[in-house]
């Protein structure tokens, strides 16, 4: 019986960039704008937290936005966040603090997954063993070593499990060699699969489109996880969530709404 008691999606800033980093060798040229989300699940054993987004310093600190976002070596372009998005806003809307949470699970360490690392330092820290030994060698660009650097409660992983009765780590590496997404079973309703950036928008499923950056070109690796995921939606009634669709945000329940 799942312990999950509710559930909610949190828009931590939005990121502009080329689809082609959405969508493998196509749609070059095309902008879009893209929700940062974290993910809130409150269970009978505390709170689950998937996600933490960006580094607030890094986006409005000029020296620290020019160093990390606005230099040739990094092609993504700099994230937008607000003063109220920022998690711990979000979080003090619910009434709570970040000391709150008491299990942050990072589906990958790119800066827009792990970058708020810093306001969850109290909190136990689940990566993937390979996720974190890639980002620690820095395996792309989009790895901010400062954003793990601190002195965190790590939970190094390498097989799927059960965080509680109800939220189960899925291993979908393609993206990153250590991607995690994360099955929810809600106590009403259809179960949830965060994909995170397993799947980026919802062409990414339904045409089983890689997204644009794979560890070490691994497209097929990728594609094996959508596949994976739609698999497991189709045998538990689940509802597939793309991680960087905008349309697809807003057609869920704004916040401070949540599931369950």
């Amino acid at each position: 019986m799942t312990q999950v008691r509710r559930f909610w999606p949190l828009l931590t800033g939005t990121h502009r960039y080329d689809k082609s980093l959405s969508t493998r060798n196509r749609d070059h040229g095309t902008l879009i704008e893209a929700p940062i989300l974290a993910y809130l699940i409150e269970t009978a054993n505390g709170r689950i937290l998937y996600d933490v987004g960006c580094d607030y310093e890094k986006i409005t600190d000029p020296v620290k936005r020019a160093h990390y976002y606005e230099n040739p070596a990094f092609p993504f372009g700099p994230p937008q966040m607000t003063e109220e998005q920022r998690l711990a806003h979000r979080l003090a809307a619910l009434g709570l603090q970040p000391t709150d949470v008491d299990l942050v699970f990072i589906g990958h360490l790119h800066f827009d997954h792990g970058g708020g690392l810093r306001d969850m330092a109290h909190a136990e820290i689940h990566v993937h063993a390979a996720e974190w030994r890639a980002a620690r060698d820095g395996a792309d660009a989009a790895y901010f070593a400062d954003d793990f650097a601190g002195d965190y409660r790590w939970r190094l992983t390498a097989d799927e499990y059960d965080l509680v009765p109800g939220v189960r780590a899925i291993e979908s590496p393609g993206h990153t060699v250590g991607h995690m997404s994360l099955y929810v079973e809600l106590p009403q309703g259809a179960p949830i699969i965060i994909t995170g950036d397993a799947a980026d928008l919802t062409e990414n499923l339904e045409q089983e489109i890689a997204p644009g950056l794979c560890w070490r070109d691994r497209e097929d690796l990728a594609l094996a996880s959508i596949r994976k995921l739609k698999d497991l939606a189709r045998e538990t009634g689940a509802e597939l969530w793309p991680n960087h669709d905008m349309a697809f945000y807003r057609r869920r329940r704004a916040f401070p709404g949540h599931y369950e």
